[in-house]
């Protein structure tokens, strides 16, 4: 049995990973301070850093969210940029920066990126080129993590369970059970690859 920091348990695809996760010790981690073991926030180094310490010993890092701002890529501002740029990308990559120095030797990262920078949408530029930047970032940096730590990427259509909310912006794709994104999580904390970038889509 692993231990497990998972964060953004409590969303979609939060429970995706979950379902993947049973047979591990998980502790929660999120924004809110509520429905959670830890608070914390991606996109601040001193709450990453708190995150760990009080956590203590952690074998995996499997983290579920970024914020990305969508608008049509000639109205968006630096700012809604920034805001996407600090959570999905530079949230996740201190996520494992700082992570290195707590995590167990032979530990992992699991990180969430999203087929959109394979199959774009209008207005998700921004979520696409993230994704594709931590898609990048995890093939890159397979090969100079220490310890014997790995790290891979998980990049997933829409899931079935949150298509009443994505599925209108999304004509033409194939939604997944969480289930089997669950499998993708899995396959990444309890195997052995590293600097894979997991697809799990329909076709």
């Amino acid at each position: 049995m692993k231990t497990i920091i998972l964060i953004g348990a409590n969303g979609k695809m939060g429970q995706a990973a979950l379902s993947g996760l049973g047979k591990h010790k998980v502790i929660t981690a999120g924004r809110s301070a509520e429905g959670y073991d830890f608070q914390v926030d991606i996109t601040s180094e001193a709450s990453l850093r708190k995150l760990y310490k009080e956590v203590g010993h952690f074998d995996a890092v499997v983290n579920t969210v970024g914020v990305c701002e969508y608008a049509n890529f000639t109205e968006m501002t630096e700012e809604q940029w920034m805001t996407t740029i600090m959570s999905k990308m530079m949230g996740q990559i201190n996520l494992v920066r700082i992570g290195q120095e707590y995590i167990a030797d032979k530990g992992s990262f699991t990180l969430i990126t999203g087929i959109l920078n394979t199959k774009p949408i209008p207005f998700a530029i921004a979520d696409a080129t993230t994704s594709g930047a931590i898609d990048t970032f995890v093939k890159c940096v397979a090969f100079e993590m220490p310890r014997g730590i790995r790290i891979n990427s998980i990049n997933p259509t829409v899931l079935e369970e949150a298509w009443d909310v994505y599925g209108e912006m999304m004509p033409g794709f194939e939604p997944v059970p969480g289930r089997l994104v669950g499998k993708a999580f899995e396959r990444s904390v309890d195997g052995f690859i590293t600097g894979q970038v997991l697809f799990v889509d329909a076709y």
